[in-house]
């Protein structure tokens, strides 16, 4: 059964920017520009969970503490994403990428930069800057290739922020033990970032005119994206399906491995690297799939029972049931379904407001793992008691995330199909 939705009857027909006609090539540069920056962010996200250590060590922090400050990404990211998207719509993505870069490479640099307060404050310009990444990219995409390859276009997206994480988590663990020091990390991670934002600006082609209207209309598209039903089914059942990677092996899987199986620091970091490896090809593939099925509910089904079976695989089982790398690597490849909303929210809502439906869409989906990144912090901490983190203690933490992919595979049934296949008959 499908919610019904329609447009709101204020809304302009699609077909305004989408480069339905053929390729831009303008956009398309621009748009790898951007990957690089949706590469950077994603691998500052994640590298915090193979340095918990040496910050809970350094700063002085609880279980729940680290959490908390870790946490403080989502928060900013999540709010920010509206920003960017309106931003995008009313100026052009000229201005407000390159902006977003900046700061995220001062964010990135504040972080390893000196105290608690001072890391904190890193952390929150982190995602405020790294809101502007997914965002803008998607943006670019969508006025560089026909309405055709946009499913293909975001996956691929996606597949160069997910090895980002994975080189946030096996790259920078070998870095910080043995080459520079986590703190010297940060600083030369914020060069980098700098650097990119200067190829953004000079890279993306000047905006056209802006179709959101006169002064005071900059938020004017959020009325039409969140006054559909369907973009908030679209955030709630991508967001339930980020959970496991972001807050799960994003954040505690090396803490999982290295607390409640007593593996290797190394040997953790390799097996949770395999998650966002294993995006690094779903991401691309499943929204092929989409694309060339023309239907997207089929592919989003099915990606959502691979993430269930395989989730619960490596919780449940005694550490060795499987064989390793297998099961991370299926779970991220599946968790690629979670990008397959970010097309419908688009293809559910008219083209003028492509880059607020992405901002809605990433503020709702990180807004969950802004409150859930410090409660389930809390919850392992309530749940080990004096006893400290184990393999009991992480199973019943992470049995919350597997209720939540159920929850994603019900909210799913209620989204509209937008494939090319329905939109042809």
């Amino acid at each position: 059964m499908n919610m019904v939705s329609t447009l709101p009857p204020s809304a302009p027909p699609s077909g305004g920017v989408q480069a339905k006609g053929g390729f831009q090539p303008g956009y398309i540069l621009a748009w790898a520009f951007c990957l690089l920056f949706y590469f950077l962010q994603y691998s500052v996200r994640s590298a915090p969970s193979v340095m918990m250590d040496e910050l809970t060590a350094t700063m002085g922090l609880t279980t729940a503490g680290l959490g908390s400050l870790l946490g403080l990404y989502y928060y900013t990211y999540s709010a920010c994403s509206l920003i960017s998207g309106a931003s995008m719509d009313r100026w052009g993505a000229k201005l407000a990428i390159p902006v977003g870069t900046l700061v995220l490479a001062i964010g990135i640099a504040m972080f390893g930069a000196g105290p608690v307060w001072m890391a904190e404050l890193g952390r929150l310009l982190q995602g405020a800057g790294a809101a502007f990444a997914f965002v803008g990219a998607v943006y670019l995409a969508s006025h560089g290739f026909p309405a055709r390859y946009l499913a293909t276009a975001i996956g691929v997206t996606q597949c160069v922020g997910m090895l980002g994480g994975a080189m946030g988590q096996s790259t920078v663990a070998w870095l910080i033990h043995g080459i520079v020091t986590w703190r010297s990390f940060w600083v030369y991670a914020g060069v980098a970032t700098a650097i990119v934002a200067v190829a953004i600006f000079l890279g993306t082609p000047r905006p056209e005119k802006s179709a959101s209207g006169g002064q005071g209309s900059m938020l004017a598209p959020y009325r039409i994206v969140l006054g559909n039903p369907q973009s908030w089914l679209c955030g709630l059942c991508s967001g339930l399906l980020f959970l496991p990677t972001t807050v799960g092996s994003m954040t505690w899987g090396v803490s999982f491995m290295t607390h409640g199986w007593h593996m290797s620091y190394h040997e953790a970091v390799s097996r949770a690297a395999m998650v966002p490896i294993g995006w690094v090809f779903g991401c691309p593939i499943l929204g092929y799939l989409a694309d060339h099925l023309g239907r997207r509910k089929p592919v989003l089904f099915g990606g959502i029972v691979a993430m269930l079976l395989s989730s619960a695989a490596i919780i449940y089982p005694p550490p060795g049931f499987f064989p390793p790398y297998i099961l991370a690597f299926i779970l991220g490849f599946a968790s690629g379904a979670a990008m397959i909303p970010y097309s419908v929210i688009k293809e559910v809502n008219p083209d003028s407001v492509k880059g607020s439906a992405t901002g809605a869409i990433n503020f709702l989906v990180f807004v969950m793992s802004a409150v859930a990144s410090p409660l389930f912090g809390w919850f392992l901490q309530r749940l080990a008691g004096a006893g400290g983190l184990t393999e009991t203690v992480f199973r019943e933490g992470f049995s919350v995330g597997v209720a939540g992919i159920v929850l994603a595979g019900v909210v799913a049934l209620f989204l509209r199909e937008t494939g090319a296949a329905v939109r042809a008959g």
